[in-house]
């Protein structure tokens, strides 16, 4: 229920983004990207293409997703950029609706693609990243986190939207009652690892150890690259 996520996961002072204002050099408008500490990867979104069976969709661009429904199958960004003969992500740019430049030419019918979201993670890779986030953090599911939501994303430029919570209740901010976003920024207690899922992107930032980098890109549910030039 929508009062039981608010009640897991309380408001919390806007000055607990201090630190990573100072640390992103950024005002936050569209979530705050933090520099490698000392590595970062990019969960990518998740996108689906359409089968001969599959029913209507509507593309949820600019708000969370689920799953399209029957007949709808995962595509996978490196699936794809084969396919294309493009990059996974171009040299120099973020993951964003300017990659897959080949599309048209190579003959996908408008429709037959369900494109990642724009600054949030589908409901399986949230899901799926909150479960590598709690494996991989000493304390669990028990992990203190804050989270915030960025004023594009709650089209609030008055006041800082931040709460705090446990890891292990994360999963329940997908269906914030208000929010059609999952948060801009997450990180815990100890400020070891930043998650940021910018406004305008497809893809969500992790930062963090080397070991935890490596353990993100190792991951066999979750589709995730190493873009040296963001890090």
């Amino acid at each position: 229920m929508p009062d039981d996520i608010l009640a897991l996961w309380p408001l919390a002072s806007p000055a607990e983004t201090d630190w990573l204002a100072e640390l992103a050099q950024d005002d936050g408008l569209t979530g705050y990207e933090a520099p490698g500490r000392p590595d970062a990867a990019w969960v990518l979104g998740g996108m689906y293409e359409r089968g001969e069976n599959a029913g209507d969709s509507v593309n949820h661009s600019q708000s969370r997703e689920e799953h399209p429904g029957p007949g709808w199958e995962r595509l996978r960004w490196a699936d794809l950029a084969v396919r294309l003969g493009d990059p996974v992500v171009p040299q120099g740019m973020y993951p964003c609706f300017r990659c897959f430049p080949s599309t048209k030419e190579a003959g996908i019918r408008p429709g037959s693609v369900e494109w990642p979201a724009e600054g949030s993670l589908d409901r399986p890779t949230w899901n799926q990243l909150v479960r590598f986030l709690t494996t991989n953090s000493p304390r669990g599911a028990d992990t203190p986190c804050t989270a915030y939501y960025s004023p594009m994303v709650v089209w609030d430029f008055d006041r800082k939207y931040v709460r705090s919570g446990r890891l292990g209740d994360a999963q329940a901010l997908f269906d914030h009652p208000d929010i059609l976003y999952t948060p801009s920024n997450l990180w815990p207690e100890d400020r070891s690892w930043i998650v940021y899922t910018d406004y305008d992107l497809w893809a969500t930032k992790v930062s963090g150890p080397e070991g935890l980098v490596d353990a993100l890109l190792r991951d066999p549910e979750i589709e995730a690259v190493r873009l040296p030039w963001t890090t």
